[in-house]
């Protein structure tokens, strides 16, 4: 099989999505007109292959069943996307994987957020964070990397039609799943490891005893904790693990009206609303992908990114936080993408060199940092969840908010001077990337947008090191790292 690409409008491309097998889909919004490019499936005569043409998608994956003839067991930390993936794909060659996970399984988990949304405290094992499928379950489920070192990432994709996601996330490039339909998808994976003999064991925390034991046997153990486990870091830190700092990144999460984006990025502005209606019916809500390089002084060498996170289009801001007396924030969309507002993280680049001043506490300096910025911000705030925020115009120019626009963050917003109070390097990089985001596109610098803090989780400070050739710890030889 071969494939077709076309550059399609928007209305060309919906009745050719309609009639033909497509296998990669993108939206081009640069230009005046937006642009769809499809590339199409062909057979060996050139002819494009028909949407309901009796031609396999894909190879569907094949799980060995281990409940008595295995190669050996293989214990799995942690039961996000990593340690789900990894758990099938033991399976795949043959060994039985044990997955533990801290938090609770996919019903109950619901109810702690549900309760977490009404402000009414947050259960620090069962959150946005913690629990069955990991931080991705409850928080939008998008399927695309920044990374060059991209892997298999079609093999992803399949595995995750094959668990129930649409058809769509075969060939959209910035493909979505939506929070409501990944815990069913999480559940099916679950299922499977199971009915193949895998073990799941829901809140069991790598404590100090499971870990001795763990290493006194040498049990190859797969560790997928995911990026907030602080105190499993700072056990395994303790105990020898190698470790490093690295760079990451922290700022504020952004919401604005998503009919005010789609106008900014479809060139609609001065478009009637049947108009934006018309065109978000045909090309989704807008979505924006922004990034600048900006100076800590104008006498600087160095420039540091500031730059968007997890933009939401037709979302909602939720509370992320893992720990007590801590202020996080983070974004979610549901696979209709339907709320009226849009949200992004935008967040900036920091180095090892920018928390120099948690050097006494080694590779775990930058956890510090964060840890440190989240109770800052909770302290701005109002426990346990109320959010600090600030109109976009008025973080920008330096001054309160009298008051607040509307916004999705369900356990409430308090106006602050978040400009303020956060470290110079985070918000003083911010206020010069809001800036530059606003000269691009000049409506999008509006005091109709919301500032909301902190963004602070959207990778590990800290990394545990691995060889490069066995992909194991130096340090612990059955340790092997992942995520």
């Amino acid at each position: 099989m071969i494939e077709e690409t076309f550059i399609l409008t928007p209305e060309q491309a919906q009745e050719m999505e309609r009639t033909y097998r497509v296998v990669r889909r993108s939206v081009d919004a640069r230009q005046r007109r937006p642009h769809v490019m499809l590339s199409i499936l062909c057979d060996e005569h050139g002819q494009l292959v028909p949407r309901d043409a009796p031609v396999p998608l894909y190879e569907p994956p094949r799980f060995q069943d281990v409940h008595s003839d295995n190669k050996g067991e293989v214990v799995i930390v942690g039961m996000g996307p990593a340690g789900l993936f990894a758990a099938l794909r033991l399976l795949q060659d043959g060994y039985k994987p044990i997955v533990i996970e801290r938090g609770k399984p996919i019903s109950e988990r619901k109810q702690d957020i549900a309760r977490l949304n009404r402000n009414e405290g947050l259960n620090t094992e069962s959150n946005y964070c913690f629990g069955e499928g990991g931080a991705g379950t409850f928080s939008d489920g998008k399927l695309f990397s920044r990374s060059k070192k991209k892997g298999a990432m079609q093999r992803v994709m399949e595995w995750f039609h094959h668990f129930g996601a649409s058809e769509q996330v075969l060939y959209e490039t910035h493909a979505h799943i939506g929070s409501d339909r990944l815990p069913s998808i999480i559940r099916n994976m679950r299922d499977r490891i199971i009915d193949c003999g895998g073990e799941v064991h829901f809140s069991t925390l790598l404590d100090s005893g499971l870990w001795r034991e763990l290493n006194t046997k040498g049990t190859p153990t797969i560790l997928a904790t995911g990026h907030s486990a602080h105190d499993t870091y700072r056990m395994l830190y303790r105990d020898g693990v190698q470790m490093s700092a690295k760079g990451f990144a922290m700022g504020v999460r952004v919401e604005h009206p998503q009919i005010l984006i789609d106008r900014l990025m479809y060139h609609l502005r001065d478009a009637s609303q049947e108009e934006v209606e018309r065109t978000v019916s045909l090309l989704g809500h807008a979505s924006y992908s922004l990034v600048t390089q900006v100076k800590d002084s104008p006498s600087a060498q160095e420039t540091r990114g500031v730059y968007s996170f997890c933009m939401c289009p037709g979302g909602h801001i939720v509370p992320a936080g893992s720990e007590l007396n801590s202020c996080v924030v983070n974004g979610m969309s549901n696979s209709q993408r339907n709320s009226p507002y849009a949200n992004s993280g935008i967040v900036v680049s920091l180095q090892p060199a920018d928390y120099a001043s948690y050097s006494k506490e080694g590779a775990l300096g930058g956890l510090c940092m964060q840890e440190e910025l989240e109770r800052l911000a909770a302290s701005h705030g109002r426990l346990p969840n109320v959010a600090p925020a600030q109109r976009l115009t008025d973080f920008v120019d330096g001054r309160l908010s009298a008051d607040l626009p509307p916004c999705s963050y369900l356990p409430g917003i308090v106006s602050s001077r978040l400009d303020e109070w956060l470290p110079p390097v985070i918000g003083q990089s911010l206020r010069q990337g809001f800036r530059d985001f606003g000269r691009k596109y000049p409506d999008y610098l509006t005091r109709e947008a919301v500032v909301v803090g902190v963004e602070s989780r959207s990778s590990s400070p800290v990394r545990i090191d691995r060889d490069r050739t066995t992909w194991r710890s130096p340090s612990h030889p059955w340790l092997y790292p992942a995520g």
